[in-house]
């Protein structure tokens, strides 16, 4: 919660802080184009990769395979999305990250890994019926 509560106090101040020092280098209306251009690029990019990772999901489903390697990544590219909406430098640049496949797949496994050695945990039961009586024994 606290830590949530300081990324929403310092993302914006952070993007406030580099758009004045590229605004200042680059002049304000070059500032503004490039945030626009990111923006429609990597909507368009995070449209075509969600495509791709949504065929993907729906053939592993087909050869009945758990489609989790594709529901993380679609993830990554719906946070992508998110952040290449807002204007600003920063989140651009995270979100243009998280579309590159390579590094959306080094973060998917750093982060989403599971431990070596820890198997999914599958506990087999053998159901047996009860008879009414025996019920109250």
């Amino acid at each position: 919660m606290q830590i949530a509560l300081l990324i929403l106090i310092l993302l914006p101040l952070t993007e406030i802080y580099l758009m004045i020092k590229v605004g200042s280098a680059i002049g304000a209306f070059n500032t503004i184009s490039i945030t626009i251009l990111t923006a429609i690029l990597g909507m368009y990019f995070a449209k075509l990769q969600g495509i791709a990772t949504l065929r993907s999901a729906l053939e592993n489903l087909r050869v009945n395979k758990k489609p989790i390697a594709d529901i993380l990544s679609g993830f990554c590219l719906l946070i992508a999305a998110l952040f290449l909406i807002f204007p600003g430098f920063l989140t651009d640049t995270i979100g243009f990250l998280l579309l590159i496949p390579f590094t959306r797949n080094f973060i998917l496994k750093n982060f989403f890994n599971k431990p070596q050695g820890v198997e999914d945990n599958i506990i087999e039961i053998k159901p047996e019926e009860i008879d009414e009586h025996d019920r109250f024994k």
